[in-house]
This record gives C-alpha cells, structure tokens and sequence, in this order.
C-alpha cells in the first residue's frame, strides 16, 4: 500500500516526494474531483493526503468519501503555510466527546 498526496502546493508536493510519496498539484474543484477518482480506483493506494484548501473545494465529496469508503483512509494535511488548525479542532472533537475541556 502506498500514499498519495493532491495538493494545492508545489512546495508541500516537493517535501512529500522527498519521502517517497508521489501526488498531483491541483487548483480547481473539477480537477480535484477527476484525482481523487483516480485514487479511488487504484487499489495500490491505502492513504490519499489532501491539503486543507482543496478540502475545502469539496467538502461534501470529502466528508461522503470518509464515511462510506474504507479505502483509501483520506486524510486532511495542513500545507507549509498552515491552514486552519487542525489540532485545535481536534481538541474541541475531544473535549466535546468526553465532557471535559483539554
């Protein structure tokens, strides 16, 4: 199994395939949408990361694809300029999950 990344950044495309992790530069909804089939349909691929800017292009789709499809696991990464905080939000899934604020 193997990752795969669809971005909206040269840079972030850069630091991953320095890792060994190929992927796409994206910048428009429909093309995303045309990748993210692209993986969906290779088997080899087991992790899709994706930038928070081209989640937010998609929100519905990304969301749907979480909850109905076992794989690949989708997974939202902030780009080298950052993005909402995800770790934040995170923290709210928590606290609100076990009463108690973090």
């Amino acid at each position: 199994m193997k990752f795969f990344l669809i971005t909206d950044n040269k840079d972030t495309l850069m630091g991953m395939r320095l890792v060994g992790i190929e992927g796409v530069i994206e910048h428009e909804r429909n093309k995303v949408l045309q990748e993210i089939e692209k993986v969906l349909h290779d088997k080899s691929v087991g992790i899709l990361l994706i930038t928070t800017n081209l989640v937010d292009l998609c929100p519905e789709v990304i969301s749907e694809l979480k909850l109905k499809r076992k794989r690949p696991l989708i997974v939202e990464i902030p780009d080298r300029h950052g993005g909402k905080k995800i770790g934040v939000s995170i923290d709210e899934y928590v606290s609100d999950a076990i009463g108690i604020k973090l």
